[in-house]
């Protein structure tokens, strides 16, 4: 374990709450997977994502221990505590853009980029800040499939229950919010910085 990594954990997972509190919850473009489960179970039960986040990561994270080791345990524990703590926080105050309601398109892309980099930052340093990034990085490492594909499939079956409450329109928005966000997290676990900087350190790339 790397203290490096534990305050990237932090960070990341307060970034993403703070993206599915200032866009997500107020917008009505919502995500797949158990951050859109949070928004699902908020909207008809009232029960405040930095509780269901927390319950559900716990499911998630007892069945990703055994593929995915005590490390990403360790990781995934300070990130889901950070994001909980993080959107709690975030709740005492006024949302920043109440007007992204009446924007969705804006909305969409915003918040793909905050869960994004959010969710991307924690997963390559082999953690994870919901449920959903727990079983898309389990389910990844025993298919091969790339995590993006995986987030694409779980994604898709929250946003079909999502119908209950956002219109279908909307719905067509979220979609386009789980693909941006799906090729980010995939692009920053692929991201090899060594390959950037030999790079860079190579005259040959330069003229």
């Amino acid at each position: 374990m790397k203290i490096n990594n534990c305050i990237i954990a932090v960070l990341s997972s307060t970034f993403l709450a703070f993206g599915l509190y200032h866009v997500h919850s107020l917008s009505g473009v919502t995500e797949g997977g158990v951050i859109g489960l949070n928004l699902l179970l908020e909207h008809w039960f009232g029960i405040s994502p930095s509780v269901t986040n927390f319950v559900a990561n716990v499911i998630c994270y007892a069945l990703g221990w055994k593929i995915l080791g005590r490390v990403f345990l360790v990781y995934s524990g300070i990130a889901t505590v950070s994001f909980s703590v993080a959107y709690r926080i975030f709740e005492q105050f006024e949302p920043l853009w109440p007007q992204l309601y009446n924007m969705p398109l804006v909305a969409s892309v915003v918040g793909a980029i905050f869960v994004g980099v959010g969710a991307g930052a924690c997963v390559r340093i082999g953690g994870a800040i919901s449920g959903d990034d727990a079983l898309a990085m389990g389910v990844s490492h025993l298919t091969g499939l790339k995590v993006q594909w995986v987030y694409l499939i779980s994604d898709l079956v929250v946003l079909m229950l999502s119908i209950s409450y956002i219109p279908l329109k909307r719905i067509g928005y979220s979609l386009l919010t789980v693909i941006i966000s799906g090729q980010l997290i995939g692009i920053i676990q692929d991201f090899d910085i060594s390959k950037l900087r030999s790079r860079q350190g190579d005259p040959r790339q330069s003229d």
